[in-house]
């Protein structure tokens, strides 16, 4: 990971940085399994302008120089969330789906491009992405498709657990929807 770095931005400031990391985004979106066109990169750009709005949201991106080569973001969950509910093929307590807008941080997309991958980038992100977060558990999610094998064996690695597949919206893909508990602060 040699000469890579990482910059962390917040609100505001999050919000202008879609120009830095867009690039990085359509490249990985592009490739299987998911197969994104202009229409999936524009509404990536309206559902970012609405995530950079989120309390606490935060944005990691790694440079290589001056080229963004990856990026991860995301936020806490919402007492009125229903990223538990999406859930298909578990019950789990009212209890274990209680938000409170501080309990659950949702790492909403973690991409890196293809040049740099199995560098340590997406590592850096993750652990950049974490770094000080006041939270119980980090949950996010993966396609279950091979081609995301990657992601799922690293995020496996870092502590994660499957604990059903999400159903986020109507005409969406099935996700594994993974959970990482993190050590009490």
């Amino acid at each position: 990971m040699t000469g890579i770095t990482f910059t962390r931005h917040e609100g505001a400031d999050a919000a202008a940085q879609l120009d830095a990391f867009l690039a990085a985004y359509e490249e990985v979106y592009a490739e299987p399994p998911y197969y994104e066109g202009p229409r999936d990169v524009a509404e990536f750009v309206d559902h970012y302008q609405v995530h950079t709005r989120r309390p606490a949201m935060r944005l990691v991106i790694a440079w290589d120089g001056d080229e963004a080569v990856g990026f991860t973001y995301g936020y806490f969950l919402l007492p009125e969330t229903r990223w538990w509910h999406n859930l298909q093929d578990v019950t789990l307590s009212e209890e274990y789906m209680r938000e409170d807008g501080h309990r659950s941080f949702a790492i909403i997309e973690l991409a890196v491009r293809k040049a740099w991958r199995r560098r340590g980038v997406a590592a850096g992100l993750h652990a950049h992405l974490l770094d000080g977060l006041d939270a119980e558990r980090v949950t996010l999610t993966v396609r279950p498709e091979p081609e995301a094998d990657p992601a799922r064996t690293a995020y496996l690695a870092w502590g994660y657990r499957k604990i059903g597949t999400s159903h986020p919206w109507e005409d969406a893909p099935l996700y594994d929807c993974m959970v990482q508990e993190l050590p009490a602060s």
